[in-house]
């Protein structure tokens, strides 16, 4: 035993060996990520540099970081060397874009499949697909609404995580601008149009029809991905849910945080959990 040990930390202490342990650490255990844009502000800053843990939801097929490329064939059709859990409602989720399969992207999952989500401006209104008696058991009064016959929840993750705002910056919501490009036919839109008269608001004309809501079902297998920057944010609502084999891993640990506008390192996140930093204070 202790020849091998001794054997083990020679390896572990060569260039090969080194290298072959950070390899495997990328490529199976953990891997480093920045976040890029503001569409996780105010949980995820631009310039946090953080560590995801990649076994959470199974093995990733492991690639050559930085170009993505895949090292072994995708055997089991799914993205994944070794199938584990899912995501669940409320996680916050690395994945690739479905657009760009080499770009990574972080975002919060707010529904899978079965689920139906209702969008309108400053509401995010579920029905998860256990059904009404779920919801009733699982969130309070104020929180449930009834729309088309059966019980939706009214933003159901602004209670347990504080980043979770409506702010447009610079623009009008993400609300007006999604029925804006259903006015002038613009494509690259998820949710489609409808009208619920039980939510009220700004009514719209949509080709002869009154709209006043937005609405999709989440295909099965499927995660629906929302910033929780909900008025700055790319995210399903423009180009669809994900499938789990785009599923990467979690965010895990905040290791260094720049802040460019002021040139200063945010050493209150510094050596953070992410997980502390979704609590509601």
């Amino acid at each position: 035993m202790r020849e091998f040990l001794i054997k083990a930390y020679r390896f572990s202490s060569s260039w090969t060996g080194t290298v072959i342990i950070v390899l495997f650490l990328i490529f199976f255990v953990i891997q480093s990520f920045v976040i890029p844009s503001g569409s996780m502000k105010n949980t995820l800053l631009i310039g946090d540099f953080l560590f995801a843990q990649k076994f959470v939801y199974g093995v990733p097929i492991p690639k050559i970081p930085w170009i993505e490329l895949p090292i072994v064939p995708d055997f089991n059709n799914n993205g994944h060397l070794i199938e584990g859990d899912k995501p669940e409602r409320g996680d916050i989720v690395i994945f690739l874009y479905p657009k760009n399969p080499k770009v990574h992207y972080v975002k919060r999952c707010v529904a899978k499949g079965g689920d139906e989500i209702i969008y309108q401006d400053k509401h995010l209104y579920i029905h998860f697909k256990e059904g009404d008696e779920y919801i009733k058991r699982n969130y309070p009064p104020e929180k449930i609404k009834r729309i088309s016959k059966q019980l939706w929840v009214d933003n159901p993750y602004m209670d347990r995580y504080s980043g979770i705002h409506y702010t447009p910056e610079a623009h009008e919501n993400i609300f007006n601008i999604l029925i804006k490009s259903y006015l002038y036919g613009e494509d690259g839109i998820d949710l489609n149009p409808i009208y619920a008269k039980e939510l009220g608001g700004d009514t719209f004309d949509i080709n002869g029809r009154a709209v006043n809501a937005l609405y999709k079902r989440v295909e099965e297998g499927h995660y629906y991905m929302i910033g929780d920057n909900r008025d700055n944010s790319n995210d399903s609502r423009f180009w669809g849910s994900i499938p789990y084999s785009l599923v990467i891993g979690k965010p895990w640990f905040i290791y260094f945080s720049w802040d460019s506008e002021k040139s200063e390192v945010r050493w209150d996140r510094v050596a953070t959990f992410v997980k502390d930093l979704e609590k509601r204070d």
